[in-house]
């Protein structure tokens, strides 16, 4: 149940963060639902480290989507524009 639980908030979260990144990004649903929680465990590993989250306490929407724009600037940074052949 508890799984289930996170691929529908990772769904939602990765698909705000997209919404407000707009732009060419690979992948479909299943890639979107991976952004929003890896968006969510990078804001929970956050938080905690900056003492905002107890160890047993989730990230909140916001921070969720915050961390999915994060990784998601991130791997944009690294992929860049592809160059053209002319």
């Amino acid at each position: 149940m508890v799984f289930i639980g996170m691929i529908i908030v990772g769904l939602i979260v990765g698909a705000i963060a997209k919404l407000l990144m707009p732009g060419r990004d690979p992948g479909g649903f299943i890639v979107t639902i991976l952004l929003g929680i890896g968006g969510s465990v990078l804001a929970g590993f956050l938080g905690r480290f900056a003492g905002w989250y107890a160890g047993n306490e989730p990230a909140g929407w916001i921070a969720s989507v915050i961390g999915a724009i994060l990784i998601l600037a991130v791997y944009r940074s690294m992929v860049g524009r592809p160059s053209s052949a002319a």
